[in-house]
């Protein structure tokens, strides 16, 4: 797959519109809840801070949601701080507490393989090269060497229990019948360790992360101005939900997630083309790059022509091309225009055709069952063999976006999509796809 640090991401710039980053932040709405707003302002105001975000191997892919982590640090780095991108080799053995219930506890293989992917995917948000190169760590290179005496005696007896339970997702799952584990329940202390490890090693001092890990962004403030006696900062960016009040980052009840063997560029292009007008505004503030005044326009294109929906067209382009590529988002944009007839199917490689078409009715054909009517029928684009016929006479019968006008046509073994499919057609948008078996 194309690397995300390519000429589309490397050409994104912060807004000049605004004084510094933080006012930045503060206008796309990335700004929940931080440590002292007017210091934080002067700091990135200022010169090159290190900071961090961590992300935990808890699947094989990150999703949406750390996707507004990603593009927080890549702000900031283009405004000329230093990113530090950590995977939780370590924490990821034991997870962050869920609202509802206990983790269940992946081996140390796959979370070993999984830091490997993770590493990967956030590397290409990121540029190592220049005077702000960021830096890929691993809490595990700390945290495997120390002893359970040594991790109580230096970092546990700062910890008081009575504020650790306070903490929201502690309290919630005390109260709620599953209860916690001790291993959950020392998370917070991990993360705060490496915040203390990052300040001493880097002179990290700025952690974001989302505004559900506050009490773990804080864990860290607190031990390092005890150990330390040092001020740090922390910023929390908002939970991203949807104006009807649903879940987001969700299509068909599956994650949106950045790996494209688990969600294809066309799945993801189709996710954000489908937003609603009540959220592409603000979609556009977080996930993308344009400009104030670029996103003002959209807005006003919003109210003023919504049919076009030419907000949710430019949101869809810059994301997917983000996360994958110019080029898979040429190829999904040239997949949508063939379905329907303006492009050529033959140009589209298999896997952008398979994507495109996944959600579509389907159906599997022998080699002997290639004609007009049997395919028409077994697609279920015509409820029986005189339906099928009346479709082809009244000329809504297509095959590859070729209108079929004899219904004794048989489709021959030239015409199949890389050997095996066909796209069926009845009138205008109904779509069906075939797979020809042997």
């Amino acid at each position: 797959m194309e690397s995300v640090n390519n000429t589309f991401l490397a050409s994104q710039r912060n807004d000049p519109g605004f004084a510094n980053v933080w006012q930045e932040l503060k206008w796309r709405g990335l700004v929940h809840v931080s440590t002292d707003e007017a210091e934080l302002e002067k700091l990135l105001a200022g010169d090159p801070v290190t900071y961090y975000c961590g992300f935990d191997p808890t699947a094989p892919s990150l999703h949406l949601g750390n996707l507004v982590q990603l593009l927080t640090m890549r702000r900031l780095q283009l405004a000329g701080h230093k990113p530090l991108g950590l995977v939780g080799g370590s924490t990821g053995l034991v997870g962050d507490p869920r609202p509802t219930a206990e983790r269940t506890m992946n081996t140390k293989e796959t979370v070993a393989e999984w830091v490997d992917r993770l590493k990967g995917q956030v590397q290409r948000f990121l540029n190592f090269d220049g005077d702000n190169a960021a830096r890929m760590v691993n809490n595990l290179d700390w945290t495997a060497p120390m002893s359970v005496l040594d991790f109580l005696r230096e970092i546990g007896k700062h910890y008081r229990v009575g504020t650790m339970v306070k903490k929201d997702i502690v309290a919630s799952r005390l109260n709620s019948d599953e209860g916690i584990s001790y291993a959950e329940f020392s998370y917070q202390i991990l993360q705060g360790m490496d915040y203390l490890e990052l300040f001493r090693q880097y002179g990290c001092i700025l952690q974001t992360g989302g505004s559900d890990q506050w009490g773990n962004l804080t864990s860290g403030i607190e031990l390092i101005r005890k150990v330390e006696g040092s001020a740090v900062h922390a910023i929390g960016t908002p939970l991203i939900t949807n104006s009807d009040g649903t879940k987001f980052g969700k299509s068909e009840g599956n994650a949106i997630w950045l790996d494209p063997d688990m969600c294809s560029p066309y799945a993801m292009y189709q996710f954000w083309l489908n937003t609603a007008d009540a959220d592409v505004v603000q979609r556009l503030k977080v996930f993308t790059f344009r400009s104030r005044e670029e996103i003002e326009g959209l807005e006003r294109a919003v109210a003023e022509r919504p049919h076009a929906r030419e907000a949710q067209r430019t949101l869809a382009y810059e994301v997917t091309s983000i996360v994958h590529g110019t080029d898979a988002t040429d190829k999904v944009i040239a997949a949508s225009s063939a379905l329907f007839g303006q492009g050529e199917l033959a140009e589209l490689d298999e896997s952008t055709l398979v994507a495109a078409t996944a959600e579509l009715p389907s159906a599997v054909a022998g080699p002997e069952t290639t004609g007009i009517i049997e395919l028409l029928v077994q697609s279920g684009l015509a409820a029986s063999n005189s339906a099928a016929r009346r479709t082809v006479a009244e000329g809504g019968a297509y095959v590859n976006n070729l209108k079929i006008t004899d219904p004794d046509t048989v489709v021959g073994a030239d015409q199949l999509l890389h050997g095996k499919y066909l796209l069926m057609r009845r009138g205008k948008r109904t779509l069906a796809m075939v797979e020809v078996s042997g």
